[in-house]
């Protein structure tokens, strides 16, 4: 009984017992986040000047969707007009000109460790490249491009891996709402 009597409201046991105990709730709270990050999803987000990119990658080895099937790198790539939960939210070809925003989303897979780009190719010139580095074994990624109503005729971006090889390129058509 002596040594809880010796634990009175402003001994400095006490304090020492509560600082120990904060410390520990405060470095379990960290082990179960980082423990966590291991099966969650990690977020990134860098903003150039009309291009955002961001990066997600899934590493929850229990989920089939993160099971490669091929040694294969594949890509799935689409133009929306949103992503919410880092998933596109719709598929557009044809986007009026009363949109001022498009997203390009690409769903990367066995790509891990390369630097990919989105490159956003109007009138035959290229107006945007946006990197990223693969970080998984998925990796899901998307730019968006701010455009002006003049801006008409078809849009292409290409997915270009780390050595310049074009894997995949989609095309919109941006164009007046009367035609």
């Amino acid at each position: 009984m002596t040594f809880f009597a010796s634990f009175e409201p402003t001994s400095p046991n006490r304090v020492w017992l509560i600082g120990v105990l904060a410390a520990l709730v405060i470095l379990v709270g960290w082990a179960d986040a980082v423990i966590a990050q291991d099966y969650s999803t990690e977020t990134t987000e860098t903003t150039e000047t009309t291009e955002t990119t961001e990066t997600t990658e899934t590493t929850n080895p229990s989920d089939p969707a993160n099971v490669e099937t091929s040694a294969l790198p594949s890509v799935l790539a689409q133009f929306t007009t949103a992503v919410e939960n880092r998933e596109p939210i719709d598929q557009v070809t044809f986007v009026s000109n009363d949109i001022r925003k498009i997203f390009f989303f690409s769903d990367l897979r066995g790509m891990q460790g390369q630097t990919v780009s989105h490159r956003w190719v109007y009138d035959g010139k290229t107006v945007a490249e946006v990197a990223f580095e693969v970080r998984g074994p998925r990796w899901r990624v998307w730019s968006s491009k701010e455009l002006f109503e003049d801006w008409i005729g078809d849009w292409t971006v290409e997915i270009v891996n780390s050595d310049g090889e074009v894997v995949a390129a989609e095309t919109f058509t941006y164009s007046a709402p009367d035609a």
